[in-house]
């Protein structure tokens, strides 16, 4: 068990790499092109990586459990998480927006001890509130710092963290490359949905397709690796490590579009990832 844990938590820091250069990408692309055509031909692309995978592992692209409870909420939880956040990474600035996400494994762990039965003593439960405090700190609700596009990102976190749990409750016998497929089928939709209210659908140059292409290889390694980190290990472990996004996208935030987190940003991320880096040494010294 201690090795899946140590093996869902590198695998966990991985996606969050490559989710933060995913979330660069699309900010960039989605400055000349309809957000919703941007998840629509992201969508497409990550779909046919992952029939190719499912194919290619003697997978049929559909599984009878698609159809069960657990992938129907998936579906809901993945469109709403990918809609609204994508709209809060290319209307608010990358640092803010992934800060925000940084409550996921808050939602995560609570959902893990209700559904799953896992036990979180009050050392950790502390510290998790730690870090929602940090969360506050970063959002600044009711002062002149808060930024309205933040609920955007709120709401494509609470959709994250009903993704991840639905992906802990998905039947074993689905393979990695057919929830992926599922997972950007979800893309597809989002971006129908959004370009459907929005319009303006243009036909991408050279330089477009193949950026897009490069986020689709990105999103691609990500979502693999999340997915392979939420069925791996005690959630309530490798959740935390979520925490490590927020460093990969600020550091992208400053190099490539220019941002200058605050002193009040910068305070509340360090007390959400001390708290994340205490609930996993907690963990350890239990099990020692």
């Amino acid at each position: 068990m201690e090795r899946d844990t140590l093996r869902g938590s590198l695998l966990m820091a991985l996606a969050m790499a490559a989710f933060a250069v995913e979330d660069m990408i699309i900010k960039s692309v989605a400055a000349a092109m309809p957000t919703g055509q941007v998840l629509i031909l992201f969508g497409l692309g990550g779909m046919v990586i992952f029939a190719i995978m499912a194919r290619a592992q003697g997978s049929a692209l559909w599984h009878p459990g698609f159809c069960t409870r657990p992938l129907l909420w998936r579906f809901v939880a993945e469109v709403s998480g990918r809609l609204f956040f994508t709209l809060a990474i290319v209307l608010a600035p990358l640092s803010l927006a992934s800060a925000i996400l940084q409550a996921t494994p808050l939602v995560v762990t609570a959902g893990a001890v209700v559904f799953f039965g896992e036990s979180v003593g009050w050392r950790r439960w502390l510290a998790i509130c730690v870090g929602f405090l940090g969360v506050l700190m970063i959002l600044r609700p009711g002062l002149s710092g808060f930024e309205a596009t933040s609920l955007l990102a709120v709401a494509g976190m609470l959709g994250f963290a009903g993704r991840d749990l639905a992906t802990r409750a998905a039947p074993k016998t689905m393979s990695n490359a057919q929830l992926g497929l599922f997972g950007f089928a979800m893309l597809v939709i989002a971006g129908v949905i959004l370009l459907s209210w929005t319009g303006g659908a243009v036909w991408p140059t050279f330089a477009q397709s193949g950026t897009l292409a490069a986020a689709v290889a990105v999103g691609v390694l990500a979502y693999m690796a999340l997915t392979g980190a939420m069925r791996t290990g005690e959630i309530s472990v490798v959740a935390p490590f979520r925490y490590t996004r927020l460093v990969f996208a600020m550091a992208l935030g400053i190099a490539v579009f220019g941002e200058r987190p605050d002193v009040m940003t910068l305070l509340g991320s360090a007390l959400v990832v001390g708290s994340g880096i205490f609930t996993l040494l907690r963990n350890q010294r239990q099990k020692a």
